[in-house]
């Protein structure tokens, strides 16, 4: 019984970190589906949409040096802290994406 119990248990705890490792993934992919749109429609500049990239690259470049830091996991600060980060390039791509400027 106690070992069908740990086992529970364990399969949560794995659940719970391939859930959040989905959620950064999902973000990251969403919000680049967001700029290439204010790309394609033109409500992003380029300087703008070089910008946002640059920013979305130092996030996944951090990322992967903290995951690489800790067996290819993020502790729960580290997935806190991202969290943060993809909210304010969020709306960083909200604010450009609206502000009156066209691509020409």
């Amino acid at each position: 019984m106690r070992r069908i119990v740990l086992s529970m248990m364990m399969g949560a705890l794995l659940a719970g970190v391939s859930f959040a490792d989905d959620t950064i993934k999902d973000r990251k992919e969403n919000q680049q589906d967001r700029i290439a749109n204010g790309v394609k429609n033109g409500s992003l500049t380029a300087g703008e949409t070089a910008h946002l990239e640059k920013k979305e690259s130092n996030l996944n470049k951090e990322i992967r040096t903290d995951r690489k830091a800790n067996g290819g996991n993020l502790t729960n600060k580290e997935k806190a802290q991202v969290n943060r980060q993809q909210n304010h390039l969020s709306k960083q791509i909200y604010t450009d994406k609206h502000n009156g400027k066209v691509q020409k």
